[in-house]
């Protein structure tokens, strides 16, 4: 328990730094950038990193991807395919994002 309370002062120092490094990068490039972006303070950087965090990373830690499996249980799956299901798997994901032909000739 002790120790647990002693990272949360390392956290919010490394949430800080974060900050500090957003509105750097930010201030740096955006304004160069961009004609009408205009400079962030510290409290807008911290605000742009919340954001950022909620729009793309969300709150669900590093347990994997949300799916309830952890990157060793998904590894330990891949290597208990046999060749052939590895195949089929590659195959599938190759035309995920594709049509299948019977809706392509329509």
């Amino acid at each position: 328990m002790k120790k647990k309370l002693l990272f949360i002062p390392l956290i919010l120092a490394a949430i800080a730094a974060l900050a500090g490094v957003v509105m750097l990068l930010w201030n740096a490039v955006m304004p160069d950038l961009f004609a009408g972006c205009q400079r962030v303070d510290y409290w807008h950087a911290l605000g742009l990193l919340l954001l950022c965090r909620i729009l793309f990373g969300g709150f669900r830690g590093r347990h994997g991807h949300g799916d309830g499996h952890s990157h060793r249980e998904r590894w330990a799956r891949w290597q208990a395919m046999t060749a052939e299901e590895r195949a089929q798997f590659h195959k599938d994901r190759g035309s995920f994002c594709r049509p299948r032909q019977d809706e392509s000739a329509t």
